[in-house]
């Protein structure tokens, strides 16, 4: 008898490991000008639960966005809510980190090669980053309210592994689409007992944010002189 019910309770705790380890799968296509292009990288997607508070991932490291021959690396970096994000001046000059449009707003000021700020991202959403010197200069932080999300690699591919079953809202960000486009391919998703594959997702990919932004002031750029740290 017991052997039978340690059995049991063997299938029955087996199962529900199982049922936890549910994958949403799926790709995305990124057309521009009716051409489909051959990096398909960077677009987001995530699932947010339905009738049951979101699962935030809980942060335990810092994140690291480095200034390095006026460029952020890396220029996309999706994070969980409430991270502390690190940006260390790699460059023999001044850079001046900000954020101005939606998500978390902050201004770090000049600061000088060899040094480091850092901000903490409590607010969900994308933070469009831009350099106040450098106009080229542009990232995006995403900022992760629940822990069920992927991004798309080269092909357009993603995966979002160990998703227990229950409802879901399923939404997608890519940083040169539309808002409309894509409020249009979020859905609500059932997760069960099987993997669950999203039908092909296309992007159409538009002039964004970081193509057309001021500077910190609200004003257009202009040429200055190169603050290199003494």
């Amino acid at each position: 008898m017991r052997l039978a019910l340690a059995l049991l309770c063997g299938i029955t705790l087996t199962g529900a490991a199982l049922a936890q380890n549910i994958t949403v799968s799926g790709t995305v296509v990124v057309e521009q000008k009716g051409k489909e292009l051959a990096d398909r990288s960077g677009a987001i997607v995530w699932l947010t639960p339905i009738g049951r508070p979101a699962e935030p991932e809980t942060p335990t490291h810092a994140f690291r966005l480095a200034q390095k021959d006026k460029h952020f690396d890396p220029h996309l970096l999706v994070i969980p809510q409430g991270a502390q994000v690190d940006f260390p001046n790699k460059d023999p000059f001044f850079h001046n980190v900000f954020s101005l449009h939606d998500g978390v707003r902050f201004d770090l000021g000049l600061y000088e090669g060899g040094s480091s700020k850092a901000v903490r991202f409590t607010r969900p959403g994308a933070s469009y980053i831009f350099c106040n010197i450098h106009p080229e200069m542009s990232a995006v932080i995403m900022v992760m309210s629940t822990r069920y999300y992927a991004v798309s690699d080269s092909n357009g591919a993603y995966k979002i592994a160990d998703v227990p079953p229950g409802e879901y809202q399923f939404s997608i960000w890519y940083e040169r689409a539309q808002s409309e486009q894509l409020k249009a391919l979020a859905r609500r998703i059932t997760v069960s007992s099987a993997p669950v594959s999203i039908e092909q997702l296309t992007l159409h990919q538009t002039p964004g944010i970081a193509d057309h932004h001021k500077n910190k002031f609200g004003m257009d750029y202009e040429t200055q002189p190169v603050y290199r740290t003494p």
